[in-house]
């Protein structure tokens, strides 16, 4: 008993020494890219014309509070979720089109540089979200039961289940949906469902399994949530 007991005593000084030696482990990682939100705001509210650059603010309005439906508001978004859109939307060194196709939107980003995109990430992070609102009444319990429980006849799982009980999603995994125009979270998921966007496997899994009724209704739901 005592040798096993001093076996046990050893193999918990092991994870121990394992669990303070992580630390220093983590020390010689990469450092993380520094960001400024103040270089993020001058590029979205003024652009660069000497890069050519237009400014983001001229279509996402002030702050990324965008004034119309045709443009996503970007206030508030999760900073790693912005950046990477960036990036998906920038045509990739040796290959002949980007991630995510929009002529405006690809075009806008060419010359931008990873610093910019981090930089203009941030920035958007820290503005407060002026949310929309639902406006169809007919369709919000079927808009309700999908992202709460999802569509299980389907296979579709409920939309809280990535983008949290109030939309506003979690950091470096999933955006936050809530307040977004319904109209532009309805054309992302038929967009995901034709397969005209493709950068998020899950999503067009997803969405190919959901009717225009249903992606209305959600997505209306979604404008409301707060």
């Amino acid at each position: 008993m005592k040798h096993v007991l001093s076996l046990m005593l050893v193999a918990s000084g092991a994870m121990l020494g394992a669990t303070v030696a992580v630390p220093s482990l983590a020390a010689d990682a990469p450092p993380r890219p520094k960001v400024d939100a103040a270089k993020g705001e001058q590029l979205f509210t003024n652009g660069d014309a000497a890069r050519n650059i237009i400014a983001c603010a001229s279509c996402h309005g002030p702050g990324g509070n965008s004034p119309g439906a045709a443009n996503p508001k970007l206030a508030g978004q999760h900073a790693e979720y912005t950046y990477k859109q960036l990036v998906n939307f920038k045509v990739k060194e040796g290959a002949k089109t980007p991630e995510r196709v929009n002529p405006v939107m690809n075009a806008n980003v060419a010359g931008l540089t990873d610093e910019d995109m981090r930089n203009i990430a941030a920035y958007l992070g820290t503005q407060a979200l002026k949310p929309a609102v639902a406006r169809n009444k007919d369709t919000v319990e079927l808009g309700q039961r999908i992202f709460r429980a999802g569509i299980a006849g389907k296979g579709v799982p409920a939309c809280a289940s990535c983008h949290g009980p109030t939309g506003t999603g979690i950091p470096s995994q999933y955006p936050r949906v809530s307040g977004q125009f319904a109209e532009y979270t309805e054309a992302q998921l038929v967009a995901f469902r034709n397969g005209t966007r493709h950068n998020n496997v899950p999503m067009a899994e997803i969405a190919g399994k959901m009717s225009d009724a249903e992606i209305k209704a959600v997505a209306d739901y979604i404008a409301g949530l707060r």
